[in-house]
């Protein structure tokens, strides 16, 4: 199974792990599960890091260097992602959150989330 991490999951995963539910924890420990993340959640960490924003308070290149050296899978954008944006309704107007989406689709992974409102979307989301 695999399963592309949205950004605020990451940042839990990466720094603070207490704020992960218990069944996403498991799901994550659980063999054969393939994680990846995507470089659109680096890119919203650093642009929002620079903005001050309280909840991502992260160096990007730590952030993306730890998962790396954990084994995470890093998900580039390729030009089939940005066309299956398109492909969405505007149900979420969030463009990382598009973006990771349509990543999830294209890839073939389910998209692990704690937003409500990008869980509305039909498709592999699985809200925790």
């Amino acid at each position: 199974m695999r399963v592309l991490l949205d950004t605020h999951i990451l940042l839990w995963t990466a720094i603070i792990p207490r704020k992960l539910p218990s069944e996403l924890r498991k799901l994550l420990d659980t063999p054969g599960v393939e994680l990846m993340f995507s470089t659109v959640s680096i890119w919203e960490v650093a642009i929002k890091q620079s903005q001050r924003r309280p909840d991502f308070q992260a160096d990007p290149v730590a952030l993306r260097n730890g998962l790396i050296a954990r084994g995470r899978i890093e998900l580039r954008v390729s030009g089939e992602h940005a066309v299956a944006v398109a492909g969405l309704p505007m149900i979420h107007r969030d463009p990382f959150d598009r973006m990771l989406l349509a990543q999830a689709m294209v890839e073939g992974a389910e998209l692990l989330t704690v937003d409500a409102d990008l869980a509305r979307y039909p498709g592999p989301i699985r809200a925790f």
